[in-house]
């Protein structure tokens, strides 16, 4: 997750999610071990995150999120040249979690903005800071 001043997701010509105010861009990977309850959890801590300017938070501010489904988040280098990709969850196993995490920040009051689930998304950001974190549950 990124405090940026602006971010966008473009698939081929068209801009498919976008803000244009500081708010969070979240690169969502879902773990193969990953279960329909961290969805939740997920987003309450993404909304209440308190890593916006003066330590408030997207639920405090109304800052935007863009969230876009990143499975290559879950590569591992450890071994070899080439990344292994058996910790990222399957397509069919992962794309219900980041829908569900979308639309759990949005009956939290988040405004969200996406990219679009397994597409080749070119993903634009100004970074605030720069500040990046790794949220894990």
């Amino acid at each position: 997750m990124a405090r940026v001043t602006e971010a966008s997701v473009t698939v081929g010509d068209e801009v498919v999610g976008a803000i244009d105010e500081p708010g969070l861009l979240v690169l969502l990977g879902i773990h193969v071990d990953d279960a329909a309850d961290k969805a939740h959890v997920m987003a309450r801590k993404l909304y209440e995150l308190r890593v916006l300017k003066d330590e408030e938070s997207c639920a405090t501010t109304g800052a935007p999120l863009l969230v876009v489904s990143q499975f290559t988040l879950y590569g591992e280098t450890r071994k070899g040249r080439r990344p292994s990709w058996t910790a990222a969850a399957r397509p069919d196993h992962a794309e219900p979690l980041v829908a569900e995490v979308v639309s759990e920040l949005r009956r939290k009051g988040a405004r969200v903005q996406t990219g679009r689930f397994g597409a080749m998304m070119s993903v634009r950001s100004v970074n605030d800071g720069p500040f990046t974190v790794l949220v894990e549950l």
